[in-house]
């Protein structure tokens, strides 16, 4: 019988020679593995047995490094094989979403259901306070989540982490993360953020951090195959993705279509066949947000997006929009077509979030390689 787990995953990749074996890497393997082992001796929430003999949550991991050194990698080895069936992998944007939204729902409900719902859940404190409820909601779905790629930059999102993840801990949710950062400069620079310290505290003291110092970028080994980014100086549309978009969409242009998002109605200026297209004046110039291109990844298991022009520190929301976008798309292994006016590295080179977008030039390179243009869109197309 094969070993079971992601350190047993990892070597079975190296022996298959998909992977160059990595001493930073197995060590981050090994963490990952010791985790697996002591899921498989946590007695699981709710049984007869946990009523009377409780055992400790086991500690998260939190593995953070430059990108491209394979986090995502060990994430998925250790997701695919964790031995408990409440568990879940989520990127850190649709989370936020999913927890605003509840606690929305919450705010919404009258008093007395409120009074009501925290009694059949057992729970303390006051009806008006939805964060108890929301965490309570969330580990009964899942005691192991998962986050890769974990940041924060939206000061909604900082100001509710903190008493959001005691909840969670509390209730024996472990965590697993990658970051490109470690804790304590999550967050940096943000608005109010002192009021976010309490948040690094509560993961340092929580979870094992774990710097992953692997010495290659492997993205960027990957580069061959169809070409799906465009470079020119006329970054508007390019006519090899026209060719492209002909191949694939259907004939020369396709009509716009509407996505329901949150209740409103986002249009896309062309739609066909699962591509959709559109330019980045239209979905990074305007204040759109993580609904609006997690809609998108959903949507289209392709996606072709022109005029992204070279970026400075005056276009810093359009930056961060960019981000944003790319991560949606990304998390949805959404194959990805784009014209731009230069290439990853360069489209953001100075300004704030500088150091954030060059996760996003990486991913952008990698979004280009056959592995991930050959893996299925994880959308609802």
């Amino acid at each position: 019988m094969a070993k079971a787990g992601p350190l047993a995953g990892y070597e079975r990749l190296v022996a298959g020679g998909q992977i160059t074996s990595d001493p930073a890497q197995i060590e981050a393997a090994q963490w990952l593995q010791a985790l697996h082992g002591e899921l498989l001796r946590y007695e699981k929430r709710g049984s007869l047995l946990s009523v009377f003999q409780r055992k400790a949550a086991p500690r998260g991991i939190y593995i953070c490094g430059d990108v491209g050194r394979g986090k995502s990698m060990l994430m998925d080895l250790f997701f695919d094989t964790a031995p408990v069936k409440l568990k879940r992998r989520v990127h850190f944007l649709a989370f936020m979403q999913e927890v605003h939204g509840a606690i929305k729902r919450w705010r919404d409900l009258p008093t007395a259901e409120q009074k009501a719902l925290l009694k059949a859940r057992k729970l303390k404190g006051r009806p008006d306070d939805p964060i108890p409820p929301v965490a309570k909601e969330i580990a009964d779905r899942a005691f192991v989540l998962c986050f890769d790629e974990f940041q924060v930059s939206d000061v909604a999102d900082a100001m509710i982490l903190g008493r959001l993840f005691e909840a969670l801990l509390s209730f024996g949710v472990i965590v697993v993360a990658t970051s490109n950062r470690p804790p304590h400069e999550l967050y940096r620079d943000g608005i109010n953020r002192q009021l976010f310290l309490p948040f690094i505290a509560l993961m340092q003291s929580n979870l094992d951090i774990l710097h992953l110092d692997a010495a290659t970028d492997y993205r960027r080994g990957q580069m061959r195959g169809t070409q799906v980014y465009f470079v020119g100086a006329s970054h508007e549309t390019s006519p090899k993705a026209d060719s492209l978009w002909r191949a694939l969409a259907g004939g020369g242009g396709a009509p716009p279509c509407d996505l329901s998002v949150q209740g409103r109605k986002l249009t896309i200026a062309q739609c066909n066949r699962g591509h959709g297209r559109d330019s980045f004046a239209a979905l990074c110039g305007k204040p759109l947000g993580p609904a609006d291109y997690l809609a998108i990844a959903d949507k289209f298991h392709t996606f072709f997006l022109d005029g992204v022009p070279q970026l400075g520190p005056d276009k810093r929301n359009e930056a961060k929009r960019f981000v944003t976008l790319i991560d949606a798309l990304y998390e949805a292994k959404v194959k990805l077509v784009l014209s731009a006016a230069t290439e990853p590295d360069v489209l953001y080179p100075k300004g704030d979030g500088s150091f954030e977008f060059a996760r996003t030039a990486s991913r952008l390179i990698e979004m280009q390689s056959d592995e991930y243009l050959a893996t299925p869109h994880k959308g609802a197309a």
